[in-house]
């Protein structure tokens, strides 16, 4: 004969699925009826799971039995007397009561417009007063319990995949635009951070043309991998362009730059390399900075690659309060191609089977190799940063970020 479903004192943890009883479920069943008509015909399903039964007469006892042990909420919507409004209204409060629980619908028989509004507004599914036993009453909450956690499962990535999306969307909106209107040189680019699934790392790069018709080139490195430090290379970045659009220029950029970087990081061990390049609107002479930073690489006319002078360069900033980075004046040429890179690109091994990292000295090797065999520009860059990948036996660990700027093409 049907057994009057008991009410049951609050089942702690350990006794619950939870707890290892071996797939037990706890049902909280809330029905306002007096006289206690809730029957279940049995407990215990053919596969063995228990399933424990809480009752709450209101949604004040029901707030205070909802414990984390709970699997399942029972909602009783077929009571007499009462509206469909009324009736849904009760689903809604208790769906907001319980918003990581699932939750049944028990309706009348006759019903099939209410029953499908339930779980329009949120059921997981829902039941006929008439038709309970234990069996269909423990499948239900089984089946109920497994939607729950797949429909939290979907919405947890779709929340995810949008957060990813708005990340993209900032991160390549961080990334910089080149400013070169009226200049004659070509601008080409490569950034890789070495963070997974990230578009932007603690490299940095911009290059901006001024009224005189100077080009101005940068590129740093911010050290670390993570978010705060991409978010001051972002900071460094706009700072530097500000600058070099107020007209500073040499010692005296590198020096404010240094203030921001000293007002900005997060602690004193944070510091970045940077490398600056201004060249002259004929093209033919530049300027060159370096604050802790690899020299950069140029490749001119039937001539080898080769690195520009690095002996006259400064501290990397943030390290010395009174630094001094003294600009150095050098001849470009007629046709040439710049390169400026971070130390991402050098600080890969020279082969998987070695420890040896492949330095200045292999890139330029490699980079003579690819004009040797007629590439520049774009296909360079990709050429380079594919063979330091490769030869590195995957993926690199720190950030690469690579710049060339090349005037009236150059092949090798």
């Amino acid at each position: 004969m049907p057994v009057p479903v008991p009410r049951q004192r609050n089942v702690p943890v350990a006794e619950t699925a939870h707890g290892g009883t071996g797939g037990d479920l706890t049902l909280l069943v809330i029905e306002d009826d007096p006289a206690g008509t809730f029957n279940v015909p049995g407990l215990l399903d053919t596969a063995g799971t228990r399933l424990r039964i809480r009752t709450a007469r209101n949604l004040t006892e029901a707030e205070r039995l909802l414990t984390d042990d709970v699997h399942c909420v029972l909602v009783d919507l077929a009571l007499p007397g009462r509206t469909q409004d009324d009736e849904l209204d009760l689903l809604k409060h208790v769906l907001r009561l319980a918003p990581r629980h699932a939750v049944l619908a028990l309706t009348a028989s006759g019903n099939a417009e209410l029953a499908a509004e339930a779980v329009r507004v949120g059921a997981q599914d829902h039941l006929v007063r008439e038709e309970l036993d234990g069996r269909l009453l423990s499948r239900a909450v089984r089946y109920a319990v497994e939607r729950k956690r797949a429909d939290t499962a979907q919405v947890k990535l779709a929340e995810s995949r949008l957060r990813a999306q708005e990340n993209a969307r900032l991160e390549r909106g961080l990334l910089p635009n080149p400013l070169l209107e009226g200049s004659d040189l070509r601008f080409a680019a490569r950034y890789r951070p070495g963070r997974s699934r990230a578009l932007l790392g603690g490299d940095f790069y911009d290059t901006v043309r001024t009224a005189d018709g100077t080009v101005h080139a940068m590129i740093g490195d911010v050290c670390g991998h993570g978010p705060d430090e991409a978010a001051l290379g972002v900071e460094l970045r706009i700072a530097w362009r500000a600058l070099t659009f107020a007209g500073l220029c040499g010692d005296e950029l590198l020096s404010t730059l240094q203030q921001v970087l000293e007002h900005e990081r997060e602690s004193e061990e944070i510091f970045a390399t940077l490398c600056t390049v201004d060249i002259a609107p004929d093209g033919r002479r530049a300027g060159l900075c370096l604050a802790g930073h690899p020299a950069p690489l140029i490749a001119r006319q039937g001539r080898a690659a080769q690195l520009l002078p690095y002996e006259d360069g400064g501290p990397a900033l943030g390290l010395l309060p009174r630094a001094r980075w003294p600009r150095r004046q050098v001849e470009l040429g007629g046709s040439w191609s710049l390169m400026m890179y971070t130390d991402g690109l050098i600080e890969g091994r020279q082969g998987p089977d070695t420890k040896q990292r492949l330095g200045q000295d292999g890139m330029v090797q490699m980079i003579n190799r690819q004009l040797a065999a007629g590439l520049d520009g774009e296909a360079l860059l990709e050429a380079a940063v594919g063979e330091v990948r490769d030869l590195n036996g995957g993926d690199l660990t720190d950030d690469v970020a690579v710049l060339l700027l090349s005037r009236n093409g150059l092949r090798g």
